[in-house]
């Protein structure tokens, strides 16, 4: 990930109303990886990549349930 890639994934977290602050492991290195941390300071910042990632998939919406029969096709009906 590199800059304008966390920017956008702070925005996301922002309008998903999750706090959080993207920027790499090693702030001196901006092609190694990054997390999602609880504040800029890299010398007080804690990663809490994790819940980010839970609360991003506690705002997903649930799938639609499959279906419980033929979607396609013709029903024959059996001779008799």
């Amino acid at each position: 990930m590199g800059p304008d890639e966390a920017r956008r994934v702070e925005a996301l977290l922002r309008k998903l109303g999750i706090q959080g602050v993207v920027a790499p492991i090693d702030p001196d290195n901006a092609t190694g990886e990054w997390r999602v941390y609880d504040t800029a300071d890299p010398h007080a910042r804690t990663d809490m990549t994790a819940a980010a990632l839970a609360a991003v998939a506690g705002r997903l919406p649930e799938d639609d349930p499959p279906p419980s029969g033929p979607t396609r096709g013709f029903v024959v009906p059996p001779k008799e």
